[in-house]
């Protein structure tokens, strides 16, 4: 903010205070109310009546995007180990004591953050603030917890990637389209990784992401902000702040040719996959390239679903994703090629499609679906308060304030057809991607067959 441009609410929120959300058009978010506390945590409360319930999501700025080499995956293990006991709490106790009292949990880590997620009776929230605010204070590092988990993980690990080959194909085009920035590694972690971690090693982890100043707290449900605020003060601000995470500052230097990888497993289909390097979720660009992959591959409607499985048989499932976040990420195609299918034929039918959308540029038909599925999916994300929660985070942390959310309706309204074409022919260029196949191991020839006539 500008000096001389301070309002009321930016005061508020300077001073570590309360400031109230102007009135965007949705129903309830003018009730919106945020506070700071003195050790930088963030507190984003959104008041909803509907049910006694809330929902409490815990936002770190942590993910394999902070890990290096020696530690990777150690942002996982976090998830993993922030449910198994604290010096004044026994493992599983977290568990125990939120069920038994109506309340359920889960979370999840990406390349960008982790995210702790309560479900609860509203009447039980002031023993869920105790709950949090005990792990992120007292996390024990018991060794034999630490080793039991070490095991979970990795056993994770080979469940999901290693014998699984969709997973094998995803892991090694990512560490193949990143040669510099570290979105190259996996969430998971490489193997050797998982074996290594040492307790001093999650200890220096844990004290400095695990920080208030590294989190944001968003609470949606039947709760009063000045409750909520009461409850912050008394079980989270005493938490000392620490110093601010190294910024990653690595930037993926521009692709100057395509790249490609063959990998044979014991696979009954084959698989193909495309990966594009685009922008970070903070980008307008970003939600063109949500339609651009919405018109590509979603749904039975969309052009390779209809080209490559009804109308030429050279897949049985295609589809699209779109990884947006902190940095420049990348936007997929893929599709799964019927047993014995042709990989090639497939890989030149999907790139028909690109070329002929970034030459003619998507149909009115096609651009009024996307915005509208677009459109769709953001307010079926706010029906329940989970997925405010959830939408709150994602443009707090991603996008630098919760507010802007209220402005995608409007975002996704003024994309156009000229929009979705240009980035088609800016982003889906070959030199520009990666692309990855998987194919069945060739069976090994009989004895005696060779020069077989």
């Amino acid at each position: 903010m500008m000096a001389g441009a301070w309002s009321a609410a930016g005061l508020a929120l300077a001073l570590g205070g309360v400031a109230h959300a102007a009135s965007p058009d949705v129903p309830g978010a003018s009730q919106i109310v945020t506070r700071t506390l003195p050790n930088g945590m963030k507190l984003v409360v959104w008041p909803d009546k509907d049910i006694p319930n809330v929902s409490m999501y815990t936002w770190y700025r942590v993910g394999s995007r902070n890990e290096r080499p020696g530690i990777t995956g150690i942002s996982h293990f976090f998830e993993h180990m922030m449910f198994n006991g604290t010096k004044t709490r026994a493992p599983g106790e977290f568990d125990r004591v939120m069920e038994g009292n109506g309340g359920s949990n889960n979370a999840y880590t990406s390349s960008d953050v982790t995210v702790y997620q309560n479900w609860f009776p509203s009447s039980v929230t002031g023993l869920i603030f105790d709950l949090e605010s005990d792990r992120m204070r007292n996390l024990d590092f018991d060794a034999g917890k630490v080793e039991s988990e070490r095991g979970v993980v990795y056993s994770e690990r080979r469940s999901s990637v290693d014998n699984d080959n969709f997973g094998t194909l995803i892991e090694q085009m990512q560490a193949t389209a990143f040669v510099a920035h570290p979105y190259q590694i996996p969430t998971i972690g490489w193997p050797s990784d998982i074996e290594g971690w040492k307790i001093t090693d999650l200890q220096d982890y844990y004290r400095q992401y695990y920080a208030p100043n590294n989190a944001v707290m968003f609470i949606v449900g039947d709760v009063e902000p000045e409750v909520a605020f009461k409850l912050a003060d008394q079980y989270l601000a005493s938490i000392p702040a620490q110093p601010a995470p190294p910024a990653v500052t690595t930037k993926e230097p521009p692709q100057l040719g395509e790249r490609r990888l063959r990998i044979e497993r014991d696979a009954q289909t084959p698989l193909i996959a495309m990966a594009w390097h685009t922008v970070a979720a903070a980008d307008r660009e970003a939600r063109v390239m949500e339609m651009l992959l919405s018109i590509l591959g979603r749904g039975d409607s969309s052009r390779l679903y209809q080209r490559l499985v009804e109308k030429e048989q050279a897949a049985v499932d295609v589809g699209t994703q779109f990884d947006a976040g902190f940095d420049p990420g990348l936007a997929w195609v893929y599709a799964i090629v019927p047993p014995g299918g042709d990989v090639t034929r497939t890989e030149q039918l999907i790139d028909e499609e690109i070329a002929r959308l970034a030459q003619d540029g998507p149909t009115a038909i096609e651009i009024t679906k996307a915005r509208n599925q677009a459109l769709v999916g953001f307010w079926h994300g706010l029906e329940t308060i989970s997925g405010k929660a959830q939408a709150l985070g994602q443009y707090e942390v991603f996008h630098g304030d919760y507010r802007k959310l209220f402005s995608a309706p409007t975002e996704y309204e003024s994309i156009t057809a000229e929009d979705v074409k240009a980035a088609a022919a800016k982003v889906l260029r070959q030199e520009n991607r990666t692309v990855g196949v998987l194919e069945p191991m060739a069976e090994p020839q009989a004895p005696g067959k060779e020069g077989a006539k």
